[in-house]
């Protein structure tokens, strides 16, 4: 589809990017429900991706939280809810399981990425975590090292791009202490919400709702395509009609 514009066509896809790329980045607190199904490594990933034992995208694709800008501060609060990476009534808080951590490669056959999104070690199981990418495909990019969480109050963090990080509750203690910021990477635009497993999170369990505070409401750019192709259809629409009219009035 393309679409004439003064005296120019451009297609609908190329106009997305227009868009999206000159949208105002106007920093605001947005809250999302990020259910315990949702696998980081499926992050950016178009429909139909598959990874970590029984998982594709959309179905347990993560939560895209908003545009991002790089060096930009983020802060997640108002974190509640539970999961359980076994299925059944959900019991672990946002800060995930103390008494369990995951490190990728020990559940993903020694690897320390999937689709070029970097594991973790040493994570808290069921905890809230994160993972700013580019306007790219994470696949297009080079896979950057795994961050370790021995240590999860921190009173900031700056994640590279493609990383996966600790988000838990926002909180250098569990349930308490100062909030912590987290530094949007050089060249991010997007971020996601996701849970820690090991593998499978097509059968976990429970949901987490955080207010993300200095992010974007740029919509994921698969949400421009489909409000530009509505936009279009019905100037199409109106189109011919308008031409049908005119031949029925000759």
């Amino acid at each position: 589809m393309r679409v004439r514009m003064i005296g120019a066509s451009i297609s609908a896809a190329a106009l997305v990017g227009v868009l999206a790329a000159g949208f105002p980045a106007i920093a605001v607190s947005a809250t999302f429900t990020v259910p315990g199904t949702s696998d980081p490594f499926l992050a950016g990933m178009p429909s139909g991706s598959t990874c970590c034992s029984g998982d594709s995208a959309p179905a347990e694709s993560p939560v895209y939280a908003g545009a991002v800008t790089g060096g930009a501060t983020l802060t997640f609060t108002s974190v509640s809810g539970s999961v359980s990476y076994a299925g059944g009534p959900p019991s672990d808080p946002p800060d995930g399981d103390a008494g369990f951590l995951v490190d990728t490669p020990a559940y993903e056959g020694g690897a320390s990425d999937i689709n070029n999104i970097a594991g973790y070690t040493n994570m808290p199981v069921d905890a809230l975590i994160g993972v700013f990418l580019n306007s790219s495909l994470p696949t297009a990019n080079a896979a950057p090292a795994m961050l370790d969480f021995t240590n999860t109050s921190f009173a900031s963090l700056s994640p590279g791009l493609q990383q996966t990080f600790f988000i838990g509750d926002g909180l250098t203690g569990t349930g308490t202490g100062s909030v912590q910021t987290f530094i949007v990477p050089a060249g991010a635009t997007r971020l996601y919400l996701a849970t820690v497993d090991g593998f499978g999170w097509y059968n976990n369990s429970g949901a987490i709702t955080v207010t993300v505070n200095g992010g974007s409401a740029v919509p994921e750019p698969g949400a421009w395509a489909l409000m530009l192709s509505g936009v279009f259809g019905v100037g199409a629409f109106a189109r011919r009609r308008a031409a049908q009219a005119r031949t029925a009035a000759a």
